[in-house]
């Protein structure tokens, strides 16, 4: 696999997750569904989170999460079965209280051609009533230190 570090990424130092395309995970079309691609989004995303600190075990000892409240997805290209593609992400926004945002790029390696771009928002949510709710210092602290500036994707408002 090439190194994630020499692909042409749209934001500089991605958190990154190596994919394989699976048999199981291509449509009637031939190529990875889009189902598919909102799993990988998810994978990545808990993937990242849980590096910086926010881990399952914090969320439960707040009782708060972080929930995806929209999401965008350009498919540029097609994935198939048996190709190896990196999934890199970004913490784009937080607003310090409640919103924070990511973005997303999938890239082939062996052709370097970006697959998809997409972004993603959330809004923190109290685990047991799964109303809104502020986010507490813990994840106020890890989401503030993690954003990059300079996103294309949608602003947190």
């Amino acid at each position: 696999m090439t190194d994630a570090r020499a692909l042409q990424w749209d934001l500089p130092d991605p958190f990154t997750l190596e994919i394989s395309v699976r048999d199981d995970d291509t449509d009637r079309l031939g190529h990875a569904n889009n189902v598919v691609y909102v799993r990988w989004l998810e994978d990545v995303s808990w993937a990242h989170i849980e590096s910086l600190g926010m881990t399952w075990e914090l969320h439960e000892a707040t009782g708060k999460a972080m929930a995806i409240t929209r999401t965008e997805i350009d498919y540029l290209a097609s994935a198939n079965a048996g190709d190896r593609l990196i999934l890199g992400t970004w913490l784009t926004g937080y607003d310090g209280r409640f919103r924070s945002s990511r973005q997303f790029q999938l890239v082939r390696p062996t052709d370097r051609k970006t697959l998809v771009r997409a972004v993603s928002t959330h809004a923190c949510v109290d685990m047991k009533s799964q109303r809104p709710s502020r986010a507490p210092r813990e994840f106020a602290e890890i989401l503030a230190a993690a954003v990059v500036n300079g996103a294309t994707g949608v602003a947190v408002k």
